[in-house]
């Protein structure tokens, strides 16, 4: 048993933000809370070990908690602000799970739902959808990272077939069984998407090991020698850089969500711990530079929550510009990176034992601070909107 009770849920929510939350969106919230309840005491060891717990993504699928906001036929449509809520609650509990929505439910499954033809939605959506297949998006390659639009995996048209080469990296659920958005460059030149079943011929993942970060989901590098899929596994809506991006832009508030949870964890980890912890005779929380230190993460937490939910309420009114979702992305990683570190420190040696959650949380952040785009990318998306001059070379 722990020394210390440092993962209770404490709803943090100072200003309030959460106060009038519809009932709706609220029993979402609580269907999360429900799956963290089940999942975080084993998350611990999975991440320890590397191992990714795919039964769990079946059972985020059971609870109606992998759409991401996307309206799948048969299952309940969820809020931006219910998608929201359900990202940052998956990510208090671990950073690993929270992962697999952004990816199963908000690049895969959106893929599909934004650019899919009526069948393709119809094979896909729902087995996605409900965990029955595991999802990947596969965008990035190891020469291509923030530089995305210059990717090099290419496809021919060979007679009723596509045939695609060119390598992936980082690809969440690559490896891992089911099918494939890649994205890759046709003949003409435009960037185009790809349904790849993970068992087609030429089609060779392995599972990215060594990581000190998000270990307990498999990312894969991914070779593609002559896959050939049939005509019909073309994205027909994908067309150019433009339509993926519109992915990316949709998922990239959900990143900021993800930071407010593990913000949130982090926060509430040392707060429970400053209460039980005696030193020099008294609780941690008698003492002056604690309380400063406890104020300046709640402060913190604060802001992010304000950013998350009035964005949230924009895109549901269909208001939400690209760059103010780069905004909160840019914000919110940052600060969940100084509220970890500072509660690391306030935990003192107890604060890099992973029965305390803290040191798992805090590298984990590390992976959502430059996955959907880098502090720096986000920083010159906004600098081009507010100045007018793009600086990107």
């Amino acid at each position: 048993m722990p020394d210390y009770n440092v993962s209770a849920a404490l709803d943090t929510d100072y200003y309030s933000v959460f106060a009038e939350i519809d009932p709706a969106d609220r029993e979402v919230w609580g269907r999360a809370r429900q799956f963290v309840d089940e999942a975080l005491p084993q998350m611990n060891d999975y991440w320890d070990r590397a191992e990714y717990p795919v039964h769990l993504v079946k059972r985020l699928g059971e609870l109606n908690l992998l759409t991401d906001g996307i309206e799948v036929p048969g299952l309940e449509p969820m809020s931006p602000l219910a998608a929201g809520l359900v990202n940052m609650e998956i990510s208090r509990g671990d950073g690993s799970l929270g992962t697999v929505v952004a990816v199963q439910g908000g690049l895969a499954l959106r893929s599909i739902a934004f650019h899919g033809s009526p069948e393709q939605k119809e094979r896909w959506l729902g087995p996605l959808a409900r965990g029955e297949e595991l999802g990947a998006f596969a965008l990035t390659e190891p020469d291509h990272g923030s530089d995305s639009v210059s990717l090099e995996t290419r496809a021919r048209r060979d007679g009723d077939e596509w045939v695609i080469d060119g390598e992936k990296k980082w690809i969440g659920n690559g490896a891992s069984g089911g099918v494939t958005v890649v994205w890759a460059r046709d003949e003409d030149g435009d960037v185009r998407g790809f349904l790849v079943e993970q068992d087609t011929p030429g089609y060779e993942a392995e599972v990215i090991e060594g990581k000190g970060s998000l270990r307990a989901v498999h990312q894969a590098r991914i070779r593609l020698n002559g896959v050939r899929i049939p005509l019909e596994n073309l994205l027909p809506g994908a067309r150019t850089f433009k339509d993926t991006s519109r992915v990316l832009v949709a998922t990239r508030l959900g990143v900021a969500w993800s930071a407010l949870g593990h913000a949130t964890a982090a926060y509430e980890a040392a707060l429970n711990y400053a209460q039980e912890r005696v030193q020099f005779g008294k609780p941690l929380v008698r003492f002056q530079l604690v309380q400063d230190r406890l104020s300046q993460m709640l402060a913190e937490l604060t802001s992010m929550q304000l950013h998350c939910v009035h964005l949230a309420r924009l895109e549901a009114q269909g208001r939400m510009r690209p760059t103010q979702a780069s905004m909160a992305k840019y914000h919110n990683t940052r600060k969940a990176r100084l509220i970890a570190s500072t509660a690391r420190d306030l935990l003192g040696g107890n604060g890099i034992l992973l029965e305390n959650h803290v040191i798992r949380h805090m590298m984990d952040i590390e992976s959502i601070h430059t996955y959907e785009g880098t502090e720096s990318v986000q920083a010159l998306l906004i600098g081009r909107d507010v100045t007018g001059f793009g600086v990107f070379s």
